[in-house]
């Protein structure tokens, strides 16, 4: 099941050195490396601090961690909606991710040249945000006419969707994105997804700013334009200084933890990339333990115990049976699926349980 996030941004805003800082950095407590699929995509793991406790309690011969896909998408020009530059490419890169990352620039360098000349995020993000609602409005205003000529029979569904249509199409055209629209039905999110529009897509900034802006992010102008924007559309910024990023990326594991307290920094930025990409998804984690491996597996917020199970193979939800669930913190403290059972802290669970960001799970099935 893979689960991709696109990378996107004007030229020259440090998106190309974002994407190459996420390819050479090693996951620091998984063997899940970064791996090439495409030149412009690749995995990388998710950074989460419950594996390594879990894969002592057994312990484990290795450490699996969850992954996302991370596509660098080509640097978008005024007139992409229209084909110009890599316009088709890029806009066609988009419609095949699950969430965008928007790599905004929030740092003044006269050798670094802005294709406006000037260092202005907000102004940043809305020749992007028109250059995607120019073309949801040419894909909606398609969709419009079909509509209206079949529900002419009185076809439902295709009457709420030109209904759907004629709100979006001025909401479109204001140069607001389509998930900003207030839906009013599960009908309506279902005709939106069918729409497949660019701007329903969830999305996140990364204000690349820069070192010396890391640790004053309240004063920082250019930082602080970018996150009132984001907080009035309710999204979240994930500020990094790519540069520094992508220096820890070369460094080996063992040398980084000095690096980063001399930048003041706890842990790289990429981390919190990957983990604000990974929950914009809405993916969750649970895990799987033995001597063999401790496990990370990927599944939707709100999936059952059997959608859970197919994760790890379709088998597993075919023929399921139950799933013996323990909390990881208990896992951790209690050091074995006997101790937990014997202290209650094991739960034996049906179909309809629906598996938490945190369990520790033993499935049952039956093929």
């Amino acid at each position: 099941m893979g689960f991709s996030c696109g990378i996107v941004g004007l030229p020259n805003v440090g998106k190309s050195t974002l994407f190459n800082a996420l390819s050479s950095a090693k996951a620091e407590a998984a063997n899940f490396p970064f791996c090439t699929i495409e030149p412009n995509v690749g995995t990388v793991s998710v950074p989460d601090p419950r594996l390594e406790p879990l894969s002592k309690v057994h312990p484990s011969e290795r450490i699996i961690a969850a992954s996302i896909r991370f596509v660098d998408i080509a640097g978008l020009v005024r007139g992409a909606s229209r084909g110009e530059g890599l316009g088709n490419q890029f806009l066609a890169h988009i419609r095949e991710v699950d969430a965008v990352a928007h790599v905004v620039r929030c740092f003044d360098d006269d050798n670094v040249t802005h294709v406006d000349g000037k260092v202005e995020p907000v102004a940043d993000v809305a020749t992007i945000d028109t250059e995607l609602c120019l073309k949801d409005l040419e894909s909606v205003g398609k969709r419009l006419d079909r509509a209206r000529k079949q529900s002419k029979g009185g076809d439902a569904a295709e009457k709420l969707m030109a209904a759907l249509c004629e709100r979006l199409l001025p909401h479109l055209d204001a140069g607001k994105p389509a998930r900003s629209l207030a839906l009013e039905s599960d009908q309506e999110r279902a005709a939106l997804k069918e729409l497949q529009l660019l701007t329903a897509k969830p999305v996140f900034y990364i204000a690349n700013v820069d070192e010396a802006a890391l640790s004053r992010l309240e004063t920082q102008p250019h930082y602080q334009a970018l996150l009132a924007h984001a907080q009035a559309e309710g999204a979240l910024v994930v500020p990094i200084c790519a540069a520094l990023e992508a220096q820890i990326a070369e460094l080996e594991p063992a040398d980084r933890a000095e690096f980063l307290e001399s930048a003041g920094l706890q842990e790289p930025g990429l981390n919190s990339v990957v983990r604000t990409g990974y929950a914009l998804l809405g993916l969750a984690t649970y895990f799987t333990c033995g001597k063999q491996e401790t496990r990370a597996w990927t599944i939707r917020k709100g999936a059952t115990a059997p959608q859970a199970a197919g994760v790890i193979h379709t088998d597993f939800e075919r023929g399921f049976i139950k799933a013996e669930v323990i909390w990881w913190e208990d896992y951790v403290a209690l050091g074995s699926e006997a101790k937990c059972r014997e202290a209650g802290k094991l739960a034996v669970e049906g179909k309809d349980y629906i598996v938490r960001d945190g369990d520790v799970v033993h499935f049952r099935f039956n093929v």
